[in-house]
C-alpha cells in the first residue's frame, strides 16, 4: 500500500479514534485509494490502485462501509475543526447549505425517489430523475493560494424519500427539517463563534428562519418580491384587552419599492460577483417584520439589489435575520453561495460521486458523504504542501489558467504521494549498473486501463 508523506499522515491520523484498530487499517487504505484512483470510486478500483487486487480478504474493505461501527458525525466534527483552524480562525464562520441529487437507479437503492433534476432542468423545461437526495453543509472560506472562495463540505446527510419512510414506518422529515438539524449541530460544535448560514430560496421558510434565529444563528437567503412585510408591533398600552399584536401596519411589497422612483439606492462594490470580477451594484435596504398567518413572525433586514449594467433586469431581494448587518456584508456573504454549485460539480468530475456501486443502506448513507468530505481533505492536504507545489497550475496552449483549481490541488496531492513511493533519492553506491525500470502495477492500472 502507498505510504503517506509525514505532513499528510499527521492530518489523517486524527481520524483514527473513530475506528477500532483493524477497521482503521482498512479505512486508511480506502482513503488513500480514493485519493489516487482515477474514474470510478468503487472499492474494487481503490484496491487495485493501492496494490490489493490479489487480497483474498477483500470483503473486509467493503465491510468498513457496510458493517463496521464508526461515527460519520464524529468524523464531520473532526473535519470541521481542521477547516475552521486552517481557513476561518477569526471572525464569523460562513457556511453554505444546499441539496443535490445523486442519480442512482435500481430496486436495491431503497431510499431513492423521483426528483426534479436541477442540472438538466430550466425555467421552461422540467426534467425528472431517479436518485438520492443529499443535503450538505459546507464552510465558505477564501483559499489563499487559489485566490477565491471554495465551498468545503464537512457534514452531509441523506434525505430519504417519502415512499422509503412510509415503507419503514418512519415519520417523514422534509428537507427543511434536515437543514435545521445539521445547522444546529454545527452551531453546537462551534461554541462562541459567530455562525452565518447562507442558503438559497428553498430554505426561505419562516419556521426554518425562526428556529435558527432562536439559537443565535444568522441566516441569509433569498426573499420573494411579494412577501408580506410589516412594521414591528407597536408598544402595548396598559389595560389593553385581547391578544397582543404581532406586527404593525402592512408595508409596500419589495416589487413596488424597486419600481418606485422615490426609492433611495446606494452604490456598493462586490469584489467577486458570481465567479467574475469586481462589480458595482445598487442596493436599498431596511428592516421589517415578515409575517404569514399561522406561522412565526421573524424580524429581518431586507436588501434589494440592482445591477447598473443590466437596467432592464428585475431586482433581486435578500433577507438577513441579523438586523445589524450592513447591506454590503450581506451581499458579499450571499455571493459566496455560488461556490457550493462548483463543489458539487467538482466532486462529480474528479472524486467519482455517482460512480460508487454500494447496495447496502448503511454503505449508501456513508459513501457519498465521505466522497464529499474528501474534497475538504484534499484542500487541507494541499495546504500542507510547499508553496510552489500547491500553486502549480496545469495549463495548456488552448486552456490558459491563471489560478489553481481543485483539480490542480488534487494533482499536487497525488504527486506528493507517488513521489513518496518511487522517487526517493538512492544512496551513493559504487555499483553503477543500470537497473531496468519496472512499471508498478498501480501505475499500469491507472494509466492503461479504461476509465
Amino acid at each position: 500500500m502507498p505510504d503517506l508523506p509525514a505532513r499528510f499522515a499527521a492530518l489523517i491520523i486524527t481520524f483514527a479514534p473513530l475506528f477500532v484498530q483493524r477497521s482503521w487499517l482498512h479505512a486508511r487504505v480506502l482513503l488513500i485509494g480514493a485519493l489516487l484512483a482515477p474514474g470510478r470510486r468503487t472499492v474494487a478500483s481503490v484496491l487495485r490502485i493501492t496494490g490489493h487486487a490479489r487480497d483474498r480478504h477483500f470483503t473486509n474493505y467493503h465491510r468498513v462501509l457496510s458493517r463496521a461501527p464508526w461515527s460519520a458525525r464524529g468524523g464531520a466534527r473532526i473535519l470541521l475543526g481542521h477547516l475552521v483552524r486552517a481557513f476561518a480562525p477569526r471572525g464569523p464562520v460562513v457556511v453554505g447549505l444546499d441539496d443535490t441529487i445523486e442519480r442512482r437507479w435500481g430496486p436495491k437503492i431503497a431510499a431513492r425517489g423521483i426528483y426534479r433534476d436541477p442540472v438538466r432542468s430550466s425555467h421552461s423545461h422540467f426534467v425528472k430523475t431517479s436518485g438520492l437526495r443529499w443535503i450538505s453543509l459546507m464552510l465558505l472560506a477564501p483559499i489563499p493560494w487559489a485566490g477565491r472562495v471554495w465551498a468545503l463540505p464537512f457534514l452531509t446527510s441523506l434525505v430519504p424519500s417519502e415512499r422509503y419512510n412510509a415503507a419503514k414506518g418512519r415519520r417523514h422529515k422534509t428537507l427543511l427539517d434536515y437543514g435545521r438539524q445539521i445547522a444546529l449541530q454545527a452551531h453546537r460544535w462551534l461554541p462562541g463563534r459567530d455562525l452565518v448560514l447562507v442558503a438559497d430560496s428553498s430554505f426561505s421558510s419562516l419556521v426554518f428562519l425562526q428556529a435558527l434565529r432562536h439559537h443565535g444563528l444568522t441566516v441569509i437567503t433569498r426573499l420573494r418580491l411579494d412577501a408580506a412585510l410589516y412594521d414591528p408591533a407597536p408598544p402595548r398600552a396598559p389595560g389593553t384587552m385581547g391578544r397582543p399584536r404581532k406586527a404593525g401596519r402592512r408595508l409596500a411589497t419589495l416589487a413596488k419599492i424597486a419600481a418606485d422612483p422615490a426609492t433611495t439606492w446606494q452604490s456598493i462594490q462586490v469584489e467577486t460577483w458570481y465567479g467574475g470580477g469586481a462589480r458595482d451594484l445598487l442596493t436599498a435596504s431596511a428592516t421589517a417584520v415578515w409575517r404569514h398567518n399561522g406561522l412565526p413572525v421573524v424580524p429581518i433586514r431586507w436588501v434589494l439589489i440592482r445591477d447598473p449594467a443590466k437596467p432592464d433586469a428585475p431586482a433581486q431581494a435578500l433577507l438577513c435575520t441579523d438586523l445589524d448587518r450592513t447591506p454590503q456584508q450581506i451581499v458579499i456573504w450571499f455571493v459566496r453561495r455560488w461556490c457550493v454549485e462548483t463543489t458539487f460539480e467538482e466532486v462529480r468530475t474528479h472524486l467519482g460521486v455517482e460512480t460508487q456501486r454500494q447496495w447496502s443502506d448503511r454503505a449508501i448513507a456513508r459513501t457519498t458523504p465521505c466522497l464529499l468530505a474528501l474534497f475538504s481533505i484534499v484542500t487541507l492536504l494541499a495546504r500542507r504542501l510547499p508553496k510552489r507545489q500547491r500553486r502549480s497550475v496545469t495549463a495548456a496552449a488552448w486552456y490558459p489558467k491563471a489560478r489553481p483549481t481543485f483539480s490542480d490541488a488534487l494533482a499536487a496531492v497525488r504527486r506528493a504521494i507517488w513521489r513518496e513511493q518511487h522517487f526517493r533519492t538512492s544512496p551513493q553506491q559504487t555499483d553503477r549498473r543500470k537497473v531496468p525500470f519496472r512499471m508498478p502495477q498501480a501505475w499500469a492500472y491507472a494509466l492503461c486501463n479504461a476509465a
